[in-house]
C-alpha cells in the first residue's frame, strides 16, 4: 500500500448504511438541533454519559479489558486477537464532543484496532467538558503518552489515534509533542476528525449529513473555545504546522460536515511533507467505524487501516535499513 495518497473506496452501499442513515437524519440529527442550545444540555448528555458505562457491550470471546491505572484520569486496557506485541502499544482517544462517551463506549473501535495493529490499545479516560476545558483533556493525553513511555514503550513503537474530538485531540497531541520537542510516535490515525474550532458557517454537507447539525458543531466550538484564541494550533488544528509529523490515515464521510476541514488537515500535512493516506467514504455517517457491529463497511475500514500499519511498519524497515547502510 501507498501511504500517501487519497483513497475513495469502491463498494456497493450496504442496505445497513442505507437503514442506519435514514434512521440517523430522522431522529439523531433533529435532537440535536433541538437539545444542542444550551450549556445545560452538555450536563444532561454527560450524565447520560455516565449511564452508558453501566450498560452491557458485547465483546467477542478473545477481546479481554483490564482498567488502566497509568495516569490519573484512567482507562483500559483491550486486548484481542493473536500475536499481539506487548512492546507496542496504541493509544485511543474515544469521541463525543468533548462532553460524552468513554473509552467503554467505543469498544467497538478499541477491540478491533488491537486486532489489526496487533498490539494492546489504552483508551483514556480523559478529562471532559462540561466540568474541563479543553487544555485538561490535552493534558491528559500528554501525561498518557509519557506515562506509555515510562512504562518502556519507544515512541516508534507507539500509535496515536482518535475518532471526531478525540480526532481532535490526536492532532493537538501530535502537535504538542512537536513543540515540547518529545518523540513522535510511529503513525496516527484520525477518523471523521474534528479539526476546526473557529467560529465559521459549515456549508459543505449541510443538508446530506445524516448525523450532525452543522449549527450545532458550531455551537459547541464556540462553547469550547470561550476565553482561548480558536485560531491556536493546539485548539484547531488545522490551522497548524505539521512539520515533523509522523505518517497519518484520516477517515472520512463524503457527506460528513466535518468532511472539509479532514481534508485540509490532509492537504496541510503534505505541504509540510507528511505522508497523509485520506480515505473519503462514499456516504458514511460520522465516525462509521464505530458502528461496525452493523455496518460492513465499517469493517472493511479496518482493514484498511491494518494495511495503512503494515505500510507504516515497511517504511519504517526500509528508512532503518538505509540509514544502516
Amino acid at each position: 500500500m501507498h501511504i500517501d495518497m487519497d483513497v475513495s473506496p469502491d463498494y456497493p452501499l450496504s442496505w445497513q448504511a442505507r437503514a442506519l442513515t435514514s434512521v440517523m437524519r430522522g431522529t439523531l440529527k433533529p435532537a440535536s438541533t433541538v437539545l444542542m442550545r444550551h450549556p445545560l444540555a452538555l450536563v444532561g448528555a454527560a450524565r447520560l454519559g455516565e449511564l452508558a458505562r453501566l450498560m452491557p457491550l458485547h465483546l467477542p470471546d478473545h477481546a479481554v479489558v483490564v482498567p488502566a491505572g497509568l495516569t490519573g484520569c484512567g482507562g483500559e486496557w483491550i486486548r484481542a486477537g493473536e500475536g499481539l506485541d506487548e512492546h507496542k502499544a496504541l493509544l485511543y482517544f474515544h469521541g463525543g464532543g468533548y462532553f460524552s462517551c468513554s473509552p467503554r463506549t467505543h469498544r467497538p473501535i478499541t477491540w478491533r484496532l488491537s486486532v489489526v495493529a496487533r498490539r494492546p490499545v489504552l483508551a483514556l479516560d480523559y478529562r471532559q467538558g462540561p466540568v474541563n476545558p479543553l487544555a485538561d483533556s490535552l493534558a491528559d493525553a500528554l501525561d498518557a503518552y509519557e506515562c506509555l513511555m515510562r512504562r518502556g514503550h519507544a515512541p516508534e513503537d507507539i500509535i496515536i489515534a482518535g475518532d471526531s474530538a478525540g480526532g481532535h485531540l490526536t492532532l493537538a497531541t501530535l502537535l504538542a509533542l512537536r513543540d515540547r520537542g518529545l518523540r513522535p510516535p510511529a503513525a496516527a490515525i484520525c477518523l471523521s476528525p474534528w479539526a476546526d474550532l473557529t467560529d465559521i458557517p459549515r456549508r459543505a454537507n449541510r443538508w446530506q449529513d445524516p448525523m450532525l447539525p452543522a449549527s450545532r458543531v458550531r455551537w459547541l466550538a464556540r462553547h469550547w473555545t470561550c476565553g482561548l484564541d480558536p485560531r491556536d494550533p493546539l485548539v484547531s488544528p488545522v490551522l497548524g504546522d505539521f512539520t515533523g509529523l509522523p505518517p497519518l490515515m484520516i477517515v472520512t464521510g463524503s457527506t460528513e460536515v466535518l468532511r472539509d476541514e479532514a481534508r485540509q488537515v490532509a492537504e496541510r500535512a503534505r505541504l509540510a511533507g507528511v505522508p497523509v493516506r485520506y480515505e473519503e467514504w462514499r456516504r458514511m455517517p460520522h465516525a462509521f467505524p464505530i458502528l461496525a457491529d452493523v455496518l460492513p463497511e465499517a469493517r472493511l475500514a479496518f482493514r484498511h487501516m491494518a494495511a495503512f500499519l503494515k505500510a507504516v511498519e515497511a517504511r519504517a524497515a526500509a528508512r532503518g535499513d538505509t540509514a544502516a547502510a
